[in-house]
């Protein structure tokens, strides 16, 4: 069950309280930083975008403030949507961003366990099909995708950029590198991920309010 980080920061300094919170100064003052700490941690989601997933579509949407501002193609799970471990499969549902990794990495840029190698991989290399340029790590929100960040399932580049649009990945949501960079540098940790199984434009015409969400979605323009 997710815990609000407000009640985690309740909680925390709740604790604290009883060891720092003395009738000294000292204690005092660093019970004072402790709370304006845990505070600045709490603020620090991103409220104002949203990512809007279609496996049905195989393209991600992106809102600020309920305005709709990009349309890309990407690519899921070749297995189909699911979160149980070893299946491979992209899990659907409400999630948030967890973690961002790659800050200002070039294009191509290979990571293995989210560290980078080193090693730089042109678009559409034989043979190739690692984790590229960024990666943007997620965690489930809901029952049906609890498993997801322990999954390693992330949004993130990949060179095999002739196969964007299909479903050919293994759980995670790959996109082009350049694609990829232009999310990494607008969305922020906290921002909520909606991952469906059907039509963009249902769902993202009911989130947004900008008068041609859905005309844009199904002409397949990308808005940047």
């Amino acid at each position: 069950m997710r815990v609000p980080i407000t009640r985690t920061v309740e909680a925390a300094v709740s604790a604290a309280s009883t060891k720092l919170a003395r009738d000294t100064p000292a204690g005092t003052c660093a019970f004072l930083f402790l709370l304006l700490f845990l505070a600045s941690c709490a603020t620090h989601k991103d409220m104002q975008h949203r990512v809007v997933i279609s496996v049905k579509d195989q393209r991600l949407a992106v809102l600020d403030r309920q305005t709709l501002i990009a349309v890309y193609p990407v690519s899921t799970s070749k297995y189909g949507v699911g979160d149980w471990r070893g299946s491979y499969r992209t899990p659907v549902g409400e999630l948030e961003i967890a973690q961002k990794i790659g800050d200002g990495m070039p294009p191509g840029t290979v990571f293995k366990d989210r560290r980078q190698t080193g090693e730089i991989v042109g678009v559409n290399a034989l043979g190739r099909d690692p984790i590229v340029t960024r990666i943007i790590w997620l965690r489930g929100l809901e029952l049906q995708n609890g498993n997801a960040f322990r999954r390693d399932i992330y949004i993130h580049g990949t060179p095999e950029e002739r196969n964007i649009g299909l479903p050919v990945s293994y759980g995670c949501v790959r996109m082009k590198s350049e694609d990829v960079v232009k999310l990494y540098d607008v969305v922020g940790t906290g921002a909520h991920v909606t991952i469906v199984d059907e039509p963009l434009a249902a769902v993202v015409s009911g989130l947004a309010n900008a008068t041609q969400t859905a005309l844009t979605i199904r002409s397949g323009m990308t808005i940047r």
